[in-house]
C-alpha cells in the first residue's frame, strides 16, 4: 500500500500547489508512519472529525481547511494539543488543500458547485493571491428565474436552505461561484455585469451591495459548499491508488 507522502506528493502536484500563495501550508501538515489503506476527507481539521477518523481505521485524513494558519497563536495550546494527540495516538497522517482545491478547474469546489447548478461555459473569476479561485458560468436561453436557481442551490447542497438577497434581473444567465467565506467577490460580479452571485458565508454588507448594485445574492453555508473538492480528493486516491475512502461529514450549520 502507499504511503501518505506518496498520496500527497500526487496531490499537490494535482493541485499545482506550489503556485498558490495561501493563508496556511497546503500539503501534509503531519505525517504518519503507516502506509495508507484507507483515507478519511472532510472539511474541517477539527477534533469531532478526528475521532470519527479513528472509528474508520483511517491511516490518512486529507481537508480543505488544515490545522496551521496565518496569524494563529505559535504555541501548541490546548485545543490543538487534542488535535494533534488524536492524530498521533492513531498513526493517523494530514493533509490539508486550501485555495488550489477551491481553484482546480475540475475537481475544485467552485467548479464542481458550477458543474452540480448546470452551468456552462465555466471561465476563471475572483482573483486572491495572484489567482483566481472562483468560477462564473452561464445559462443558455432565457436563463433561470431566482425561484430555480435556489431550488437547485438547495438540492446540490443537500437540502439547506440558502440566504438569498432579491437584488438582480429577473432572469438569470450568468453567475459568480466562490464557496467559503467569498462575500466581498461579490464587487468583483457587479464589475463583470454577472446577474447573481453565490458564495458560503455572508457578511452583513452583502445585502446593501446586492440591493444598490443590482444582483442576487446567495449564500448556501461555509461548510456546505466546501464539501465538494475533499470527496473528489478521496475518490481520485481510491480509483488511482486502490485506498479505501470515506467521506465524514461533520454537521456544521455555518
Amino acid at each position: 500500500m502507499p504511503s501518505p507522502r506518496a498520496l500527497t506528493d500526487h496531490l499537490d502536484a494535482l493541485l499545482e500547489i506550489d503556485d498558490f500563495r495561501d493563508y496556511g501550508p497546503n500539503g501534509l501538515q503531519v505525517p504518519a508512519n503507516a502506509d495508507v489503506q484507507t483515507v478519511v476527507t472532510g472539511v474541517s481539521a477539527h477534533v469531532d472529525l478526528f475521532s470519527a477518523a479513528a472509528q474508520e481505521g483511517a491511516d490518512l485524513i486529507v481537508v480543505h481547511h488544515g490545522l496551521f494558519w496565518r496569524g494563529q497563536p505559535l504555541e501548541v495550546t490546548a485545543p490543538m494539543y487534542r488535535r494533534l494527540r488524536l492524530l498521533f495516538d492513531h498513526d493517523m497522517a494530514l493533509a490539508a488543500y486550501h485555495l488550489p482545491l477551491d481553484a482546480h478547474p475540475r475537481h475544485g469546489n467552485n467548479a464542481l458547485l458550477a458543474e452540480g447548478l448546470g452551468g456552462l461555459r465555466p471561465r476563471p473569476f475572483a482573483a486572491s493571491e495572484g489567482r483566481d479561485i472562483g468560477v462564473r458560468v452561464e445559462f443558455d436561453g432565457d436563463g433561470l428565474g431566482l425561484a430555480e436557481l435556489t431550488d437547485r442551490v438547495r438540492d446540490l447542497v443537500g437540502g439547506r436552505e440558502p440566504l438569498v438577497v432579491d437584488g438582480g434581473p429577473e432572469r438569470i444567465r450568468s453567475l459568480g461561484i466562490v464557496s467559503g467565506g467569498g462575500t466581498d467577490y461579490v464587487h468583483e460580479a457587479v464589475a463583470l455585469g454577472l446577474d447573481a452571485f453565490l458564495t458560503g458565508e455572508p457578511a452583513e454588507r452583502a445585502f446593501g451591495i446586492a440591493r444598490d448594485e443590482g444582483i442576487h445574492f446567495l449564500a448556501a453555508g461555509h461548510h456546505a459548499t466546501e464539501t465538494f473538492g475533499v470527496r473528489r480528493l478521496g475518490d481520485l486516491l481510491a480509483d488511482e491508488f486502490g485506498v479505501r475512502h470515506v467521506f465524514v461529514d461533520v454537521p456544521n450549520p455555518i
